[in-house]
Order: structure tokens, then C-alpha cells, then sequence
């Protein structure tokens, strides 16, 4: 794993009601395309719910969010939901809007969508 994601990320991604055949954990690569997905998807969201982003730039970033999951990850939606579930839970707000301030540039340039 390359640049500031290349945190050692493992991401459970388990669903409600125990272990099932279809849960799966993260790690890796695909840990910090969830941890950039999430960036993404809650950076747009508190920007547009505080007026400081319309609601076209948040449709933008809210896909590009939808393109890194889908290129970058593996697994059904229901275990890639999960997986930015957890992720979401366990970074908070404020650290999520920095993790944006800081990397998404790197994120965008190490998990490409076009």
C-alpha cells in the first residue's frame, strides 16, 4: 500500500445478526479506498447540510465516492456498505473533514476513477 492511506486499515464489514457467508473484512488497499470512499461521501454531506456546498458538487463528490467503491473494492454492495458503515463509526466527523483537508488529493491520484 502507497502514500499517507498506507496505514496498516482492516475494516470488518459485517452484517447485523452475526457471521454470515457474505461477511467479509477490509484490509489493505481496499481499507483505504473505503477510508477514501467515506471521506468523500461524508465530506460532501456536512459541506452541503452547512450551506458551503450546492447540491451539483455534492452529487459530484457523492459519486466519486460510488466510482472508488466500485473500481477499488471487491465484494457485493451489502459488504461494501458495511464496510464504509464501519468506517464511518469509527472515525468522527471533525477527523473525517481533516482526513479531506489533507489527503484527497492523494486519495483521488491512488484510487482513480476515470
Amino acid at each position: 500500500m502507497k502514500g499517507p492511506w498506507a496505514a496498516a486499515l482492516v475494516i470488518p464489514a459485517l452484517m447485523a445478526g452475526g457471521v454470515q457467508a457474505q461477511d467479509r473484512v477490509y484490509s489493505g488497499e481496499e481499507a483505504a479506498a473505503l477510508r477514501c470512499a467515506n471521506t468523500m461521501a461524508l465530506t460532501a454531506v456536512a459541506l452541503s447540510d452547512a450551506g458551503r456546498m450546492g447540491e451539483a458538487e455534492k452529487e459530484i463528490m457523492l459519486g466519486i465516492s460510488f466510482l472508488i467503491l466500485d473500481r477499488h473494492t471487491t465484494g457485493t454492495w451489502t459488504q461494501k456498505k458495511a464496510g464504509l458503515e464501519a468506517v464511518r463509526d469509527r472515525r468522527g466527523v471533525e477527523e473525517t473533514l481533516q482526513d479531506f483537508e489533507r489527503l484527497a488529493e492523494q486519495c483521488l491520484r491512488q484510487f482513480p476513477i476515470n
